[in-house]
């Protein structure tokens, strides 16, 4: 009888856990929104269909390597049980402590401090990195409170995200970077500068297809970071559709649209990102940058001026500032705004080139070398500004160093097609024809159908006596370019030394009516030999 007793004991103690496992089905048991097989399905659903953390997986199988990613969701249900042991009552706001001490202190959650791989936003590798960002940490926790039946809901403001506990009488806040800390709304609003706009979805109680939308801002804002566009396109687009009075998605879209081209889309989200977030100092600064692709200077000073009141430490801002003061020739406001720049970051190397290049611009080369110098001082892999420092020393006549510094770009750039031609052009001035040579092939190598590159090899090969392939380049120069007066000049040198007179007649003519001067003596000198 005693070890009969044992066993019913053990009957009692471990069946009614197991019973309850299996007899009650989780909060989200029953949603349609668990058999969905694509994103297209999951926003046709009604609100309280969506599964958010299929909708987010479905979302890791199309954007990234993940196969099947759907067979985390038992990982999950798993998780949401545990929890579901552990508590004491009902699911409430009581849960969330339990949540906490769950997630991050036993099973060490933990958040990611800066955003620089998309594939930490998506909610598989959450589960297997036991990391993430705001965003993808936040999912995770919404995907636990609607298999526990928890009213939590997701509340976006610029730039970050976190999670809300509201039944109707308890509300709070939940900070899922910093443990499940709580802080109140106006943390978010001072901290992140939330815009008071009854037109935007910022520090409101999210749905879960708006939240999907926040993460497709914040996928494609990641392929952007990473260089890929077309990605980052699809996803952005995806945002704007979903959440059309997100700031973020219109101008990271905006941004997108101005890498490809499609400046008068990129002007159309800016826009719109600012009517809804009017102080956002960012975007009034890409808005100003969309502005100066259509040459629209004094609109895109006017943003740049106010970025820089909506953010007066907007390093960025001063130095676009600075691109079109220059473009409108108003070179002594483009180097105060440039000094401003670099009183902001004393250590940003592209700084210096740019003021350089203004001193250049107005001739005062010294200033320019200098500049180019510090540049170099503070990060010596700066082709463009070895470049820079060779153009200006062609200027001062300083041959040698010139050489010098385009070489030092070429080493660190190899296809530098300016560094190229400028190296080919100080040979050449040196006399030394053969250098200059394997300078302009290796620029042709690069851009075939630029036609002065063409006709500073034939130059070059004329000079060297190589008049047949003077000649080659010089009609390769006139194909691409007929109205290239030197080149049909060139031609006729080319020609004559070659004997061939009528072809040196024909060109001579055209050089004369393009402007070049012909001296009578050489015009004389190709008549006589057609007798």
């Amino acid at each position: 009888m005693k070890k009969i007793f044992v066993v019913i004991i053990c009957v009692l103690i471990f069946t009614p856990a197991v019973l309850g496992r299996r007899q009650e089905p989780l909060a989200n048991a029953n949603k349609t929104g668990l058999y969905s097989r694509s994103i297209e399905q999951v926003l046709r659903l009604r609100e309280d269909d969506v599964d958010l953390a299929t909708a987010a997986l479905i979302v890791s199988e199309r954007w990234s390597d993940m196969v099947y990613g759907r067979r985390y969701l038992s990982t999950l249900d798993d998780m949401a049980l545990e929890i579901r042991e552990r508590l004491r009552s009902a699911a409430t706001y009581r849960a969330i402590p339990v949540i906490n001490a769950y997630l991050f202190d036993e099973l060490g959650f933990n958040s990611i401090s800066e955003a620089s791989d998309p594939n930490d936003l998506f909610l598989h590798t959450v589960l297997d990195k036991k990391g993430g960002y705001c965003l993808s940490l936040s999912i995770l926790y919404l995907s636990l409170a609607e298999r526990l039946g928890i009213p939590l809901y997701g509340v976006v403001v610029p730039g970050h995200f976190f999670v809300r506990y509201d039944d109707g009488r308890v509300r709070f806040n939940i900070e899922t970077t910093s443990k499940g800390g709580s802080a109140p709304d106006e943390h978010y609003i001072e901290k992140f500068n939330v815009p008071v706009s009854y037109n935007s979805i910022y520090m409101k109680n999210l749905n879960k297809i708006q939240t999907l939308g926040c993460f497709f801002n914040n996928l494609g804002n990641s392929y952007n970071d990473v260089g890929n566009i077309d990605s980052a396109l699809l996803a952005l687009e995806r945002a704007v559709q979903i959440n059309p009075t997100l700031s973020e998605s219109r101008t990271n879209l905006g941004s997108i649209y101005l890498k490809k081209g499609h400046v008068v889309d990129a002007i159309n989200q800016y826009r719109e990102a600012l009517k809804i977030n009017p102080n956002d100092a960012k975007t009034r600064n890409n808005l100003g940058n969309a502005y100066m692709e259509r040459d629209w200077l004094n609109y895109a000073v006017s943003e740049y001026h106010r970025s820089i009141r909506l953010e007066p430490d907007f390093a960025d801002a001063y130095k676009n500032l600075a691109i079109a003061y220059c473009k409108q020739e108003r070179f002594q406001q483009a180097i105060s705004q440039l000094r401003r720049a670099i009183a902001l970051e004393p250590k940003d190397a592209d700084c210096y080139t740019q003021l350089a290049g203004v001193y250049d611009q107005v001739g005062n080369y010294r200033q320019a070398i200098s500049q180019y110098k510090i540049a170099l001082q503070i990060n010596p892999s700066l082709a463009e500004a070895y470049y820079g420092l060779g153009l200006c020393y062609n200027k001062q006549k300083q041959v040698d160093d010139e050489i010098s510094a385009y070489k030092m770009a070429l080493a660190l750039k190899p296809d530098m097609f300016g560094a190229l031609v400028a190296l080919g052009n100080a040979y050449f001035g040196q006399k030394k024809y053969g250098s200059a040579i394997e300078q302009y092939n290796k620029a042709v190598l690069i851009n075939p159908d630029e036609a002065m590159i063409h006709y500073n090899l034939g130059a070059a090969y004329s000079n060297n006596e190589n008049y047949e392939q003077a000649v080659d380049e010089y009609l390769r120069a006139v194909e691409i370019d007929p109205k290239i007066g030197d080149a049909h000049y060139g031609l006729a040198f080319g020609f004559y030394q070659l004997k061939k007179y009528d072809l040196a007649w024909k060109h001579i003519q055209i050089a004369e009516k393009l402007g070049v001067e012909v001296s009578k003596d050489q015009r004389n000198a190709i008549r006589r030999k057609l007798r």
